[in-house]
Order: C-alpha cells, then sequence, then structure tokens
C-alpha cells in the first residue's frame, strides 16, 4: 500500500508541474524562469514605420510640392486668348509649418517671340486670401526652360493646411512656345472634389494682376478640361 501511495502522489506531483509549465508559471520549489507566452516573444510593432515611402520634397532641398517632378514629363500648352487673364489655381496641401519664400515651377518651353506682361505668381489661402505674391515675371517665363524658384515679393509663415498656387499669365505667345511642366492627368484631375477643394482649376478673367481675394467657390474646371492641367508646382 505504501508503493501504491507513493507512486499516486508522484504522478499527481507531475501532473501539477505540467499544468504549471503551460500556464507560463514556475512550479514550487523549481528556480527555472518562466516559460515565456508566444505573443510576449513578438517584438511590438512600429506605428510610424521606418521603410521607404517614396521620394519627398527635402530629397531635393525643396519643402513641398504638387508631386515627383520626376514624374512631371508632360507638357500643357494654351493659347494667350484661353489663359490671359485668368487666375489658374492648383491646389496644395502642407503637412507642416514652414516659412514659403519661392514658388518653384517647370518652364517646359519658351516663345522668343513672345510679348508678355502682368504676370505673376501668388499663394491664396483656403480662405480665398492673397497671402504672397511674386512681381512681374515676365522677363523669367522668356528664358531658361527649367524647373526654377520665383521668390514672392515678401516670405511668409505658413502653417500646415490647404493653400492654392495662383498663376496669372497676360500678353501673347505660341500656343506650342511657351509650355508648363505637368502630368498626364488631363481632365481627371479632379476626380472625386468639387468647389471650393477642387485640385486644379481657374477663376476670373480679365485680370492684370492677381486679386487680395478670391472666391473659391466660383472655382471653374471648364479651361482646365481643355487641357490646360495639372502644372507642376514646388516650394521653397
Amino acid at each position: 500500500m505504501r508503493t501504491r501511495t507513493t507512486t499516486a502522489t508522484t504522478g499527481l506531483v507531475t501532473a501539477l508541474a505540467a499544468l504549471l509549465v503551460l500556464a507560463g508559471c514556475s512550479a514550487p520549489g523549481d528556480s527555472r524562469p518562466a516559460a515565456s507566452s508566444s505573443a510576449a516573444s513578438v517584438p511590438a510593432q512600429s506605428g510610424g514605420g521606418s521603410g521607404f515611402e517614396g521620394p519627398r520634397p527635402q530629397d531635393q532641398n525643396l519643402l513641398a510640392w504638387t508631386g515627383d517632378p520626376n514624374d512631371a514629363g508632360h507638357v500643357t500648352a494654351q493659347t494667350s486668348a484661353g489663359v490671359g487673364g485668368r487666375v489658374t489655381l492648383v491646389r496644395i496641401v502642407l503637412r507642416e509649418q514652414i516659412t514659403w519664400s519661392n514658388v518653384w515651377l517647370g518652364l517646359a518651353g519658351i516663345d522668343p517671340n513672345a510679348q508678355l506682361a502682368n504676370c505673376h505668381l501668388g499663394v491664396y489661402d483656403a480662405k480665398g486670401a492673397l497671402v504672397g505674391a511674386t512681381p512681374d515675371i515676365s522677363p523669367q517665363l522668356m528664358t531658361d526652360a527649367i524647373a526654377k524658384p520665383f521668390a514672392l515679393g515678401k516670405p511668409f509663415t505658413a502653417a500646415p493646411g490647404t493653400y492654392f498656387i495662383a498663376l496669372l499669365l497676360n500678353g501673347t505667345w505660341a500656343t506650342n512656345g511657351l509650355t508648363l511642366k505637368s502630368t498626364g492627368a488631363g481632365i481627371s484631375v479632379n476626380a472625386g472634389l468639387t468647389p471650393p477643394n477642387l485640385r486644379y482649376s481657374t477663376l476670373l478673367t480679365g485680370q492684370t494682376s492677381l486679386p487680395p481675394t478670391v472666391n473659391l467657390a466660383e472655382q471653374s474646371t471648364s479651361t482646365i478640361n481643355t487641357g490646360w492641367a495639372s502644372q507642376w508646382y514646388a516650394v521653397s
């Protein structure tokens, strides 16, 4: 009987120890560390991610852009009658606060015989207020068909949010001479959007300078849909 009792007791202790190991605990008197669960052995996932996320403006010493300039392989050409005196708006979203000093434009081609005057670049905020503008850029549109900066008359602090880069052209030029870099998006550039949040649009006619305020609810796509769309811009 003694032997049978000892055997039963030994079996019970063994079974209990096995249960404790499965539960992640140590048996009484066992100095070994408790077994780790599979969940504890998996490292925590990082929420931010550190992998390659594609080209960024900072990679090219810029602060923001409407898109990677490597994708701006198309050109947009419009007649002077079609866009002259109209304010063309291109939306850009800033993710952090910056000091905005320049608007970069991709000038694809020039017309040496163009007669340009009262041409400007500017920036409107989400309420339609002009927060920055260049002097007349007509001379710079006659030389160097490259991506280049156009200095605002006065740099300004731009908080995160939505802005609209404005282009105003006036004068006469050859339709396929004066051209700007853009994507090949065409009329799909405003997919899913309505005024006052259009990505590409025009406002007003007969302008010789950028007005101090614009009504973004009046954004139009009529000229954009004829091919005057998706100009490439950047910020520095």
